[in-house]
């Protein structure tokens, strides 16, 4: 009979009654386990960024990250006595090459601007300041890394000649000569087309993958030394400075180590002398003209200033190294 009494309720479409205070209590222990979650993250996301924010932004660090770059790259190519020719980065086409060291600028500009944006919403700045002085100098550093490869193309082109191997006569014949293949020149063609007709191209060049790595390095350690000033100035204004702006600050520390390996991985994988070092003194020479003279002048009408001047109470702005 109860079978046939269940039997008869399912028949029906009854089901089972279910006990909401049980799901409640459910859904009551998940919310507080994500609560605690996003709790253990947030004071994880804290401390991390507390660290590193008082690392970049000690005077110690920014007066000195510019020689431990040039060191860097001087004695980088050494590094190729012991690097493995087997290893993953030794092949030109890896991962990191093809989707880094092409769009290195593209990947600062928005990490660098991102952190900027946020920073200057944590410091209730106006948005006229904002793109009239700290985004502009993304711009600038822009506008000068584009004529920057646009003049040294220009002088790789007319500083170089495009060869093309011949084959020597003897192999024509079936028969084998241990002369060298000779080299037909082309005037006429540059060093793109060179290389992109299998062809051979001698001459100067300044490395360009060197050059815009370690001034996207200067330019981050530059930009997110402020960090460091901005906690102390919302701590004494009893404000937090919001989980997004330490993320993307996160984020920029990241994207600054992975320049600094890709650089050290380009230096003992691919040594090229003296193009790389020449690369690097010019990509020195931008940031010290703009961080270390342009940026520094008084005048508001004269450039786009430091990333510290609007952000930051006088104070702190006249303690800046």
């Amino acid at each position: 009979m109860n079978m046939d009494a269940k039997t008869e309720n399912s028949s029906n479409g009854f089901s089972p009654e279910i006990n909401l205070e049980k799901l409640h209590k459910m859904a009551a222990e998940v919310i507080l386990l994500g609560t605690f979650l996003l709790r253990l993250l947030n004071a994880a996301l804290v401390l991390v960024t507390d660290s590193l924010a008082r690392v970049l932004g000690s005077s110690l660090l920014r007066r000195h990250f510019h020689l431990m770059l040039s060191a860097l790259v001087v004695f980088g190519p050494l590094l190729s006595l012991w690097a493995s020719q087997y290893s993953v980065f030794a092949n030109s086409n890896h991962y990191l090459y093809r989707k880094f060291l092409t769009s290195t600028w593209g990947w600062t500009c928005v990490f660098t601007g991102s952190f900027i944006l946020l920073l200057s919403i944590s410091a209730h700045r106006s948005p006229s300041l904002l793109l009239r002085r700290h985004l502009s100098r993304m711009g600038v550093v822009g506008l000068l890394w584009w004529g920057c490869r646009r003049l040294l193309t220009l002088l790789e082109d007319a500083a170089g000649t495009c060869y093309e191997p011949m084959t020597p006569a003897g192999d024509t014949q079936g028969g084998t000569s241990s002369v060298q293949p000779l080299l037909l020149l082309h005037e006429d063609q540059t060093k793109a087309s060179c290389l992109k007709a299998a062809m051979v191209w001698r001459g100067y060049e300044v490395s360009q993958d060197v050059l815009i790595v370690c001034l996207c390095c200067l330019l981050l350690v530059e930009e997110m030394s402020v960090f460091g000033r901005h906690l102390a100035q919302t701590k004494a204004l009893q404000r937090s400075p919001g989980a997004p702006l330490r993320f993307i600050f996160l984020l920029c520390v990241a994207l600054l180590a992975v320049w600094m390996f890709l650089l050290m991985c380009l230096l003992a994988h691919f040594p090229k002398f003296p193009s790389q070092h020449l690369g690097g003194a010019l990509g020195y020479l931008v940031w010290r003209g703009l961080y270390q003279g342009w940026y520094r002048l008084k005048q508001s009408w004269a450039g786009p200033g430091l990333p510290a001047e609007g952000l930051l109470t006088t104070t702190d702005i006249d303690k800046q190294p």
